[in-house]
């Protein structure tokens, strides 16, 4: 049987909002339905962004809204030494080359509608051109389309380019990493935002490629301002302060129901408990019908 791990992997680079608050309450509630552990992961690897103390507020925050995680708090930038083992593996199998190219050039060269990421165009997927020195490692992604189920978007798939997987300043990027620790972790259910749906191929792609099991994959309804955008510490959302109980207990409850779920007032481990006993009620009708 397998031991069921969700997680929480938040950047520190600021407090808990309430964006975050709902992904952090719907990865916690959907492990705890299966049985399983919550592990929280910080991932701090883009160290110019880091806040000092915002790790802290995050981990305090998670607390006084009820959730709880299991064992040690995990921090990417101590796994340095897992990040190089997986892309020496994909060096010897021929999945990783060095890239002379700036972003700037890479926009140049590729045809992307406005607002969407430019596809790489492999100018040195064979060697780097005369000239050129080596700055960032892309990985050579698969010809074929990655396809997966999502537990909540359902069928998705996508081609996936040369991505980055080691940048030119020197850190590892999000999709090494987030693969890497997800399998040395044993992470068996990834619950997130849907922002990060169209990432997943990239990982997958990456899973494959270095033999590492595949997640079930979740991916959450989007917290959006007053102005339709994504509700996140770049678009200046509010933080999630020490409150008073009466007004954590209104936010705890506004995150439930963001998630569908309509509990009554408490405590927020009461309050979590009631929506637990609801999502495992719900997991156990989706498996009925299956059945």
């Amino acid at each position: 049987m397998v031991n069921v791990a969700g997680r929480f992997a938040p950047s520190p680079t600021g407090p808990l909002h309430f964006g975050s608050l709902v992904a952090a309450a719907g990865s916690w509630l959907f492990a705890r339905a299966a049985g399983g552990r919550w592990l929280v992961r910080i991932e701090d690897l883009d160290t110019a962004r880091v806040v000092p103390g915002s790790e802290q507020e995050i981990l305090g925050s998670l607390r006084r809204y009820g959730l709880e995680w299991d064992g040690e708090v995990v921090r990417q930038s101590e796994r340095t030494a897992l990040y190089d083992a997986a892309l020496a593996r994909l060096r010897e199998r021929g999945l990783a080359y060095d890239c002379g190219c700036s972003r700037a050039e890479v926009e140049r060269a590729a045809s992307a509608p406005a607002g969407a990421e430019p596809v790489y165009p492999r100018t040195c997927r064979n060697g780097l051109p005369p000239g050129r020195t080596a700055r960032a490692v892309r990985f050579r992604a698969p010809e074929d389309v990655i396809a997966f189920e999502d537990a909540i978007a359902g069928h998705f798939e996508a081609s996936v380019d040369d991505f980055v997987i080691k940048r030119a300043d020197g850190p590892y990027a999000y999709q090494l990493a987030v693969v890497v620790d997800d399998a040395e972790q044993g992470v068996t259910q990834v619950v997130r935002g849907a922002d990060l749906l169209s990432s997943t191929p990239r990982q997958i792609a990456l899973q494959r490629a270095l033999a590492l099991p595949q997640p079930e994959y979740a991916h959450l309804p989007v917290v959006l301002g007053k102005d339709g955008r994504k509700l996140g510490k770049r678009e200046g959302a509010l933080p999630l302060p020490d409150l008073d109980e009466s007004r954590v207990r209104d936010t705890l409850g506004s995150a439930l129901q963001f998630l569908g779920m309509e509990v009554p007032p408490g405590t927020p481990a009461e309050m979590l408990e009631s929506a637990l006993r609801l999502t495992r009620a719900r997991r156990y009708a989706t498996i009925d019908q299956q059945i």
